[in-house]
């Protein structure tokens, strides 16, 4: 039996947005001065995770699904559902729409759809976040776009640290300049961007847009998804359950002690943003600091969690 977390090497990704906050505030080591997303569980085949410990150190976090299906509760399906990204964004991201999994299915070759969820851990002051649009029916939303009346047709709101954004597929989106996120998603690497400044890469090209595909998914008018989140305080854990929706529940806790307890979710993936401690669980102690990512598999039954740190951790709806 593996009894025992999995611990996680990110994949890292060079982007046009990026900066370097994931070495200077995580301590990670990178390869550019450009570097926006930290894939820190992922199963992806565009940058699988790296198994650090235990009988699958070495293997891909993508190799583990595939191969020992029980870590995971035996939950059904090809993919691994979720991905986690921690993302620096030293400038403006695209402003970007993504499919659903019916869209998806169809049009990229059987990849997953793209809900997500951002979990604010730093920003500038005046830092903003695009989240939906104003316009009321498709006809008002092409004309705005082809018009370039980006002002009036994008929504935009004001952050802080500590703020939590659900967008589901279908949502017009974007992160602004200043902004440090975890995200927690499904399993896609599928972007339509709608908007992108007219920037241009060190060649001189400008990136790809995706406009009738974005206009093909969009939700219009937009929908704003009322969220009800709970608080609670066990042990040394106080927990605030941020999002349950369809395919994914996402926790914020803040460890101060210790906390014991029974692995009823199956597998739980775990990220920690700030503080270190460890996790005991058969005897054993494994150490974990900001920056570390790992997941409780289905084989670990119980667990303690002792030190202080703040973290970021969910489980799939699939299984549910």
């Amino acid at each position: 039996m593996y009894n025992e977390p999995i611990f996680l090497k990110p994949k890292f990704k060079d982007r046009i947005w990026g900066g370097t906050k994931l070495r200077d505030v995580f301590g990670y080591t990178i390869s550019t001065e450009t570097t926006g997303e930290c894939w820190g569980i992922s199963a992806h085949g565009n940058g699988p995770s790296t198994i650090k410990n235990g009988p699958l150190a070495g293997k891909t976090l993508k190799e583990a699904w595939d191969e020992h299906r029980e870590l995971f509760g035996n939950e059904k399906g090809d993919q691994f559902p979720l991905l986690v990204k921690i993302l620096d964004a030293n400038k403006d991201l695209s402003v970007q729409v993504h499919p659903n999994d019916e869209y998806a299915q169809i049009y990229e070759n059987g990849e997953l759809g793209k809900t997500e969820c951002w979990y604010v851990i730093d920003c500038e002051e005046g830092a903003e976040l695009i989240v939906g649009h104003h316009a009321q029916t498709k006809e008002e939303f092409v004309g705005m776009i082809e018009r370039g009346e980006w002002n009036q047709l994008l929504k935009k709101v004001s952050i802080s640290p500590g703020d939590f954004y659900y967008v589901p597929s279908g949502t017009v989106h974007a992160i602004g300049k200043g902004t440090l996120i975890l995200e927690t998603q499904q399993s896609s690497d599928t972007t339509y961007r709608v908007y992108d400044y007219d920037r241009t890469d060190d060649q001189g090209n400008k990136r790809e847009l995706h406009l009738k595909q974005s206009i093909d998914v969009t939700t219009i008018p937009h929908q704003d998804i009322p969220l009800k989140q709970t608080k609670s305080i066990n042990q040394g854990l106080t927990e605030i359950k941020l999002v349950s929706q369809k395919y994914f529940t996402v926790f914020h806790g803040l460890l101060d002690g210790s906390y014991k307890a029974e692995n009823k979710d199956d597998y739980l993936l775990v990220s920690v943003i700030s503080g270190k401690g460890e996790i005991v669980t058969g005897g054993n102690s494994y150490s974990f600091s900001k920056g570390s990512h790992f997941i409780i598999p289905a084989s670990v039954k119980d667990y303690e969690l002792i030190g202080n740190a703040e973290i970021i951790y969910s489980y799939s709806n699939k299984i549910k």
